[in-house]
């Protein structure tokens, strides 16, 4: 006897922000691989990342029970249990907890020193004028060397998926699309509810301001061209 329930694990926002930033991050590694004037738009959908993380971030503070970070942090306990093969609850286990932490932990590194890199041409982060460019050449190369750190874990979390899906025959896409999974035990994702989502919102877009640089005074117009006598 089938004796497995269907619950909501994944709320509508969480996964959102899920295929949004798969999205967003595609478009960021081949505008910055490509570069030329695909930069302005590597610049543009860096924002649009920095937004969706934020978003995450505090999501994961007043979202629903399985986007909580609360809830799947990879403590001693956890991880022992998962490997004794005991872990039954939904959301994210153990050890792709560490994938979504390592995750959003490159993610920021990257978001960061992107936001005062520069293309040594024309192109320079939002917020160069705070630094200079010393410490935003010291800030470009650790954003070209990072990129490589993101796309292995990438790649790694794309394996892990295909692992579990063929292997322990348990599909992890297809809860991130409908929200719900057929579960043994655990009780439907519960809080997250409008006003979170509103504070949630509001949050990331003040970040995008701050971080678009808009509110920076405007640099001051260049020397005017001293005329060199004709006589």
């Amino acid at each position: 006897m089938n004796s497995k329930k269907r619950i909501l694990v994944w709320d509508l926002p969480t996964r959102l922000f899920h295929w949004l930033l798969v999205g967003a991050v595609v478009g960021l590694v081949v505008t910055g691989k490509v570069g030329g004037n695909l930069i302005d738009w590597h610049g543009k959908i860096g924002l649009l990342v920095l937004g969706l993380v934020v978003f995450r971030l505090v999501w994961g503070i007043v979202g629903s029970t399985y986007a909580r970070f609360c809830q799947f942090f990879p403590t001693p306990a956890k991880i022992a249990t998962y490997l004794k093969g005991g872990w039954q609850a939904p959301g994210h286990n153990p050890l792709g907890a560490f994938s979504v932490f390592a995750l959003l932990g490159v993610l920021i590194f990257q978001l960061l020193t992107g936001l005062v890199a520069n293309d040594d041409i024309a192109f320079v982060g939002p917020l160069y004028d705070l630094v200079g460019r010393d410490l935003s050449n010291l800030a470009t190369g650790w954003h070209r060397l990072s990129v490589d750190v993101l796309i292995a874990l990438i790649v790694l979390h794309l394996a892990a998926i295909m692992f579990y899906a063929h292997v322990k025959k348990d599909n992890l896409v297809k809860p991130m699309v409908r929200g719900w999974k057929e579960v043994d035990q655990g009780e439907p994702a519960r809080g997250g509810g409008a006003l979170a989502l509103v504070v949630a919102l509001v949050i990331a877009l003040a970040a995008v301001f701050a971080a678009s640089g808009v509110w920076l005074p405007e640099p001051p117009p260049p020397p005017a061209a001293v005329e060199t006598p004709s006589w």
